[in-house]
């Protein structure tokens, strides 16, 4: 066993915490914080043209104001079945259809939903931390495995050392994301 060895673990290892920050931080887009987002609708597919089809691959998605969602279809053909998605997709939101535009109105959050929405930022980050925490265990294993293949008792202590700074830098990041996340939901 190598430094070079340790240091492709080391690099894994960061990767790794990296896409599970990077899914921490989708999970946290898609929950509103009583702002319009297009990215309410990721994930809802309508049934056009005989297929399953992404919302935004049928029409323009913007957002007009901070509390409103416009959807105009490119085909006025497909206006019913992004409808009849939205509604089937229980995003919380009533569409409104004029006959050429969907609009979305976000409602104003209430204080109680404030809460709610804050405990589960918490709960998606405690997600997050459990797969930090099980990169870093799944990173251990492998150094001790180094151990026993030759690895120098040092170098796998400094490897050790070296992981553990990996994941305190990814917590303080979820951390910061909280944070963020937090006052954002909570700021009328």
């Amino acid at each position: 066993m190598t430094d070079a060895d340790v240091k492709n673990l080391l690099s894994d290892v960061k990767s790794q915490m990296h896409k599970a920050l990077e899914h921490y931080e989708y999970e946290l887009s898609k929950i509103r914080a009583g702002k319009a987002s297009p990215m309410i609708l990721d994930g809802v597919n309508a049934d056009a043209y005989g297929a399953m089809t992404p919302i935004n691959q049928l029409a323009n998605i913007t957002t007009p104001d901070a509390r409103t969602i416009s959807i105009q279809p490119w085909d006025s053909s497909v206006l019913a079945p992004i409808e009849k998605a939205i509604l089937m997709a229980n995003i919380g939101l009533t569409p409104q259809n004029d006959g050429k535009v969907i609009r979305l109105n976000i409602p104003p959050l209430t204080e109680e939903r404030r809460k709610d929405l804050v405990k589960q930022v918490k709960n998606e980050a405690e997600e997050c931390r459990i797969s930090l925490r099980s990169c870093r265990r799944e990173a251990n294993e492998k150094v001790k495995k180094m151990l026993k293949d030759g690895l120098p008792e040092d170098s796998a202590k400094d490897a050790e050392t070296q992981i553990q700074n990996i994941l305190n830098d990814y917590s303080a990041r979820v951390d910061k994301h909280i944070e963020v996340k937090e006052k954002e939901i909570m700021t009328v």
